[in-house]
């Protein structure tokens, strides 16, 4: 007699995405939040008994080239703790366009979590064993991947064009500045604010220094932009106000185009050349006059500080590191003639108390930390000193890259190979399979110029280590004072515990791992 077999629970997650590019662009009303929860809630209410809704998980705002979005993590930490083991989207793109990675989820991560994912426009049902729509999600992937790289670029040129108008296209608008209720590309004066910048520059102009201001301001509770703004408590800093004091907006000129992204799908920001900034004057109304503004410009307060200038310079400047605000150690001369160590942060902002001083003497830990050094060098033989860089974290990441530039290239083919089982199967035209394996290949020759250029460099690295190895070895242990070069070739940063106690970040990673008794330092 047969067992009658147990029915799988299916647990639902239902997952919807709107991005700001959908909002920006006037998305189709179907694409919207309250749309696709109304599709997906009645798809799933016409499942049958054994088919329960866990929870739903909406990103509003985040684009579909990036997977670190809050609510997408939060069901994927479920669907590890047991929680879900279906999800289901509205249509492909809403779980992600970026096709490596949407792929990793459909073709990898979902089957070995022994979770189902379906798709209900583009009809795709991974647990569906004679599904021809589950053959063609690759396909669909590379094109809602296209797609994105396409709008990015016409985005970007819309927003350059905007910018060389003179029209406002940033986020955070300097203080001073609000966007205008009628045109947000246009920046209005907020006098609230503006005052503040008036009272900033007049100061400027009466002779104060940057530290004279920022006291005054932060003694007086003169409020931050982040406090007037966002109710977030924050205090002046020399930073802040010296970037007030050289901010051309307050003249009525907008610069725009500073920094740009390394790729649509990479959103971290990069400076640009001055020559391709956007500068256009007279764009808005100046809280300052262009004769004052020219006048604070030639004061030294504004100036660059130039550490060559430095009446001293010490062997570990430049390496120590307040591990509790992780702000710059400063080191200042006794009348006895020896140094000790500040927060610069703590020094900068004492009467508010954000840190300790952290000070102790500098003589001493730099004579301590040598003697380590030298003991180190000394103990270990060379062969193993070139063991430990070898192994150093410069060439751990290459090998890293090459792996990561292998795999890309093999889901490529892998891609290649199901576009071309499809096409003999005439489940895509020709024209089709031609035109994405025509940029599927141009991608595969970019992935392997990068793999042989990390190649090179790391056989550059492989010729040139032990070379660079003895050099710093012979230069240290030859050396009386060794100098600073030589001591930032060889320690990362010293972090300064409040306890006065301190640990030695070397630049070679297994020196790391190494034991050494830090009361000396003390």
């Amino acid at each position: 007699m047969l067992k009658e077999m147990k029915k799988t629970i299916f647990k639902i997650a239902i997952y919807i995405r709107l991005s700001k590019e959908d909002i920006d662009r006037g998305f189709d009303e179907s694409e919207s939040i309250t749309n696709q929860k109304a599709l997906l809630l009645d798809y799933v209410e016409k499942l049958g008994l054994e088919y329960k809704l866990y929870d739903i998980y909406i990103d509003q705002g985040f684009t579909g080239t990036n997977f670190n979005r809050p609510s997408f993590k939060r069901m994927i930490n479920d669907i590890e703790q047991g929680y879900v083991n279906m999800v289901i989207t509205k249509d492909l793109s809403r779980l992600g366009r970026d096709y490596i990675e949407t792929g990793e989820y459909i073709e990898k991560w979902f089957p070995e979590n022994n979770v189902r994912y379906v798709s209900v426009t583009d009809g795709i049902d991974t647990f569906s064993q004679n599904n021809g729509n589950n053959d063609i999600a690759p396909f669909k992937s590379i094109l809602n991947d296209m797609y994105s790289k396409d709008l990015s670029k016409k985005i970007r040129t819309a927003l350059h064009t905007m910018q060389k108008q003179g029209k406002w296209v940033g986020g955070k608008t300097a203080i001073g500045y609000i966007k205008s209720p009628d045109d947000k590309n246009k920046l209005v004066i907020c006098e609230e604010e503006a005052n503040i910048v008036k009272l900033i520059f007049n100061m400027a102009l009466t002779g104060n220094e940057v530290s004279q201001i920022r006291d005054y301001l932060n003694t007086n509770d003169i409020p931050t932009a982040n406090q007037l703004r966002y109710n977030r408590a924050t205090y002046w800093e020399n930073k802040t106000i010296k970037n007030i004091l050289r901010n051309k907006v307050y003249i009525g000129i907008t610069e725009q185009n500073k920094n740009s992204r390394i790729s649509y799908k990479n959103r971290k920001l990069r400076p640009n050349p001055k020559e391709t900034w956007n500068i256009v004057e007279d764009t808005h109304e100046p809280i300052i006059s262009k004769r004052d503004f020219d006048s604070v410009q030639k004061m030294v307060i504004v100036q660059s500080y130039n550490r060559n200038e430095k009446k001293h310079h010490f062997l570990l400047d430049g390496l120590l590191v307040c591990y509790e605000c992780k702000h710059k150690i400063g080191i200042r001369a006794r009348k006895d003639g020896r140094y000790d160590m500040i927060c610069n942060y703590y020094r900068k902002n004492s009467k508010l108390k954000l840190c300790t001083s952290h000070g102790f003497n500098y003589n001493k830990l730099e004579k301590s930390l040598l003697e380590m050094i030298k003991k180190i060098f000394f103990e270990i033989d060379s062969n193993k000193i070139k063991l430990h860089i070898k192994n150093s974290k410069a060439k751990q990441d290459y090998k890293k890259m090459l792996k990561n530039i292998e795999k890309e290239i093999s889901l490529i083919y892998e891609k290649l190979d199901k576009m071309y089982i499809d096409k003999l199967d005439n489940k895509i035209t020709k024209d089709m399979y031609n035109r994405v394996a025509i940029k599927l290949k141009n991608d595969i020759e970019e992935k392997q110029k990068q793999y042989s250029e990390i190649e090179n460099l790391m056989k550059e690295q492989n010729e040139d280590n032990d070379k660079d190895l003895d050099k710093v070895i012979k230069e240290f242990l030859s050396l009386d004072e060794p100098t600073p070069e030589l001591m930032k070739v060889i320690i990362n940063r010293i972090e300064i515990h409040q306890d006065k106690k301190v640990d030695v970040i070397f630049n070679f990673k297994k020196l790391n791992n190494l034991c050494y008794d830090d009361a000396n330092f003390k």
